[in-house]
């Protein structure tokens, strides 16, 4: 009898762990980006489109040169978009090259900050394999830096920016060479006290790059493509890039005694650690970024590839910052930023912006990611900021994804109600007037969707009027009914 049910359990196990298996194949395989019609992801035209007008402004007003717009959901890209020039200026006065360079859709990026990402993840990679814990001392695998009270920080607080260093230094014009450059940043003295303050500072990635060079045994470059963009096949994603790729890649800052730099990492830092730094120097496209982001969105993986355990994945990803409300940070990646993230923010959101005028926002509530790669810095770095583009941008894939249906907009609803933006009356009062819509949505009548959603709006509008609701969630609702009225119309 106990061979019998043995037999039996072990038949059961075996169907499981196929089971399972099959499942873990089909979901990374339906995870690959591939082109995709918004609404095959119930995702609305409109306001894709109108991302353009509002980019082509950014750069009439000279607040970029040009730009690539990439979203995607559920493994589709929906919008993949290039603006203006990659390549306009000559110098700092804005004299113009004889033959600008427009930008494409494959051009190649200087991301700045983004590149902590990539080290983020090189070194969580190497955690995994126990070559430490997240609250080691820095000092206890780097003892120079317990040099100037350091031996306390731990490679968690590199990691959250709350190791207590200064913003930034002018380390390209403190050292001559990589080598100098690292034993600055080790030797360099805190501005508070270990876990007291965050602020964010490029010191902290340096320190986690070098960490990930003592681990590995390999400069940070080598360990990256090895182990992260090769197997992810990100074939345009590089520290250094080649001469022979200079034509696809954007310009960047006019710098004294440099020149126009166009290929070279911008950040002087990063310049004097000979291109390759855990705080900046990788070169990416948007589609290569993207397969990088769904990496993320999959835990882990990409087209059959594992790079990350699902737990390490759930472990960057969660607030490890609680005590400095404002400035939620997982490991590396930034959380629930609306400056930058728009009406994509949430609790689950991460994401990160670059100086050179990047940003990736990756909302696994509605899993999508939303690229905006952008020169801002050619040829001057004193440029208007570009956070309001980026917030737009985000902003307008959210209205994409939350205008779909009367539904998407009563969880758009529900979401403003649980942050506090909206009444709980008031969100009952709305959600009255959707529900009647979605049923006349299923019943496909559309003189009935129409007319219910201009009540909708009548009663935002009285909402409004009494206080209930702020002037930009209100314009943000109002928005979403219009965009459901075209949709029907």
């Amino acid at each position: 009898m106990k061979n019998k049910w043995l037999f039996v359990i072990l038949i059961c196990l075996a169907f499981v762990t196929i089971f399972t298996i099959q499942n873990r194949v089909s979901f990374a395989a339906s995870s690959e980006l591939l082109p995709g019609e918004p609404e095959s992801v119930h995702m609305l035209d409109a306001p894709l489109n109108e991302m353009d007008a509002s980019i082509l402004q950014s750069i009439q007003d000279k607040e970029m040169p040009g730009a690539v717009a990439f979203v995607a959901r559920e493994g589709k890209i929906v919008k993949q978009s290039n603006y203006g020039h990659a390549l306009r200026y000559v110098d700092d006065e804005f004299t113009e090259v004889e033959n600008p360079v427009d930008m494409e859709n494959d051009t190649i990026f200087d991301l700045a900050s983004i590149s902590k990402l990539f080290t983020v993840t090189a070194a969580m990679q190497l955690y995994e394999e126990g070559e430490f814990e997240l609250d080691d001392p820095v000092a206890k695998h780097i003892p120079a830096f317990a040099e100037n009270d350091k031996s306390d920080v731990t490679i968690r607080q590199l990691m959250t920016h709350t190791s207590g260093f200064t913003a930034w230094i002018p380390l390209e014009n403190m050292a001559e060479n990589r080598e100098e450059a690292f034993q600055i940043v080790f030797g360099y003295p805190l501005e508070n006290e270990p876990g007291d303050h965050y602020e964010y500072s490029d010191l902290n990635m340096i320190t986690l790059g070098a960490l990930v060079e003592e681990w590995s045994g390999m400069r940070l470059d080598e360990y990256v493509s090895e182990h992260i963009t090769e197997p992810l096949g990100m074939t345009d994603t590089m520290y250094n890039p080649p001469e022979t790729l200079i034509d696809r890649i954007a310009a960047t800052a006019y710098v004294p005694g440099r020149g126009m730099v166009h290929g070279d990492v911008h950040d002087g830092n990063a310049f004097v650690l000979d291109g390759v730094a855990g705080h900046a120097g990788v070169f990416s496209t948007a589609f290569d970024l993207a397969v990088f982001s769904q990496m993320m969105l999959n835990e882990g993986t990409y087209n059959d590839t594992r790079i990350l355990k699902e737990e390490t994945v759930e472990l960057i990803t969660q607030n490890h910052t609680p005590e400095f409300p404002g400035d939620d940070h997982g490991l590396g990646w930034e959380l629930n930023q609306e400056w930058y993230m728009g009406t994509l923010a949430e609790t689950t959101t991460i994401g990160h912006t670059g100086f050179t005028g990047t940003s990736v926002v990756i909302s696994p509530t509605s899993e999508s990611i939303t690229i905006l790669l952008t020169n801002r810095v050619h040829p001057i770095d004193q440029t208007p900021s570009t956070n309001p583009i980026r917030q737009e941008v985000a902003e307008k894939t959210a209205d994409a994804i939350n205008a779909w249906s009367a539904n998407t907009i009563k969880e758009l609803v529900a979401n403003l109600e649980e942050k506090g933006d909206i009444p709980d009356e008031a969100a009952r009062t709305l959600n009255v007037h959707l529900t009647a819509v979605s049923q006349y949505e299923q019943q496909e009548s559309v003189e009935k969707v129409t007319k219910h959603l201009e009540g909708f709006k009548n009663l935002l509008n009285h909402q409004q009027e009494n206080g209930l609701m702020s002037e930009e969630i209100y314009h943000r609702l109002k928005q979403n009914a219009n965009y459901l009225i075209g949709k029907w119309q």
